[in-house]
């Protein structure tokens, strides 16, 4: 069965409305609570931040809202300075 052009642009247009809204992790129920803060001492927060090879995941893949992804932005490097996450894979 081969599918035309604008039956693919109908699924993927299909399974883009059905997959799941991400919403952040950082903010309990859609509100940001001040100060914002990310623990650079959270390895296991920050893991699921960076992918494979140790880059930072963008907001679109994670769900993270702009000024939570500033501060793990700083969390990240903060914690790769004193060592606690690798600069790059050990691939």
């Amino acid at each position: 069965m081969s599918l035309t052009k604008t039956d693919i642009r109908r699924i993927r247009k299909r399974r883009a409305r059905l997959r799941k809204k991400l919403t952040c992790r950082f903010c309990p129920d859609g509100v940001i609570p001040r100060p914002v803060y990310v623990d650079y001492k959270d390895i296991k927060t920050l893991k699921q931040l960076v992918d494979r090879g140790n880059r930072i995941l963008p907001r679109r893949r994670t769900g993270t809202s702009a000024i939570y992804q500033r501060a793990v932005r700083k969390a990240v490097m903060r914690a790769r300075f004193i060592a606690l996450l690798p600069y790059v894979s050990e691939d």
